[in-house]
């Protein structure tokens, strides 16, 4: 069982790699929110969940940062990644679709 598993999200690492390169090509205009979506899904997929304390309140570019990963904290590795490709796809039809 283990190896199914393991041999399911090989190809899953794979396409998340890719569209974690393909993020990086998002247009200015993506939203902070849309941002803070990708940053937290990122983050719960390759670090698990939150390891840090909340930055405090004058930091508040790290603080949204923490938030918008503690608010995806509880997803596995697995769901994390498949809504983090998802929401690329997503965003890179919407930037294509208003060019």
């Amino acid at each position: 069982m283990y190896c199914i598993i393991f041999d399911d999200l090989v190809p899953m690492q794979e396409e998340f790699d890719e569209h974690a390169e393909k993020a990086k090509t998002l247009p200015e205009s993506t939203t902070n929110e849309n941002k803070l979506i990708l940053y937290g899904l990122y983050k719960q997929a390759t670090v698990g969940a939150v390891n840090t304390s909340r930055p405090g309140m004058f930091n508040m570019r790290d603080r949204a940062k923490w938030d918008a990963w503690k608010a995806v904290e509880g997803k596995s590795k697995e769901e994390a990644m498949g809504d983090y490709i998802t929401k690329v796809k997503q965003l890179l039809e919407e930037a294509g679709a208003s060019t």
